[in-house]
């Protein structure tokens, strides 16, 4: 096509892109709509390692980066700049809520990316348990559609300090935050 460039993507023109955009403050990235360039093999496992090529990457500054480009369509995960979109594998969420500590406003959680939010009504917890082995995995949303899993030892401070409290017409154990109750499990299914 006469006057279209082709884009390769790398994590090396991803990066130069996001820097140039981050100079500016927080990225907009559901404001961008670049054309969609392909899928990086870039991953984020469980535990919240991003992957490149195959390789983790070491550069802390380097993942903070990313993940302040990436945007979560429907079910699938892009790193998005002003001039690339392009697909990343995440398998389950982007982030991990690594520690929380109560404040005057609610529990604040940090992620690993160094994200900071208080849960409430605008940044809800929730729990899916696994279907056949009851295993709980933890959630809170930190930023647009985005949801970090809350790290085992946060969980397990959260069902320390959780109670029984109605909610939806039944008696569920839960935390509460930000005036929200945020359900765990049913009470009659407490051990």
């Amino acid at each position: 096509m006469t006057g279209q460039k082709t884009v390769n993507p790398s994590a090396d023109s991803i990066a130069t892109s996001a820097r140039a955009a981050v100079k500016k403050g927080p990225p907009p990235v559901d404001n961008w709509n670049p054309p969609f360039c392909g899928d990086l093999d870039m991953r984020i496992a469980r535990d919240g390692t991003w992957f490149y090529l195959g390789t983790p990457i070491g550069r802390h500054e380097l993942v903070k980066l990313f993940a302040s480009i990436i945007r979560k369509d429907g079910e699938k995960y892009y790193l998005v700049t002003p001039v690339e979109k392009v697909g990343i594998t995440v398998d389950d969420a982007p982030f991990v809520a690594i520690d929380f500590e109560p404040s005057k406003d609610g529990l604040a959680f940090v992620t690993n990316v160094g994200d900071e939010v208080v849960a409430g009504q605008e940044n809800p917890i929730r729990v899916i348990r696994d279907p056949e082995t009851g295993e709980p995995s933890p959630y809170i949303l930190i930023r647009r559609n985005l949801e970090a899993l809350i790290d085992r030892k946060s969980f397990y401070r959260l069902v320390d300090i959780g109670e029984v409290a109605p909610h939806q017409g039944a008696d569920w154990f839960g935390v509460w935050s930000g005036g929200v109750f945020f359900p765990i499990i049913p009470a009659d299914e407490l051990p």
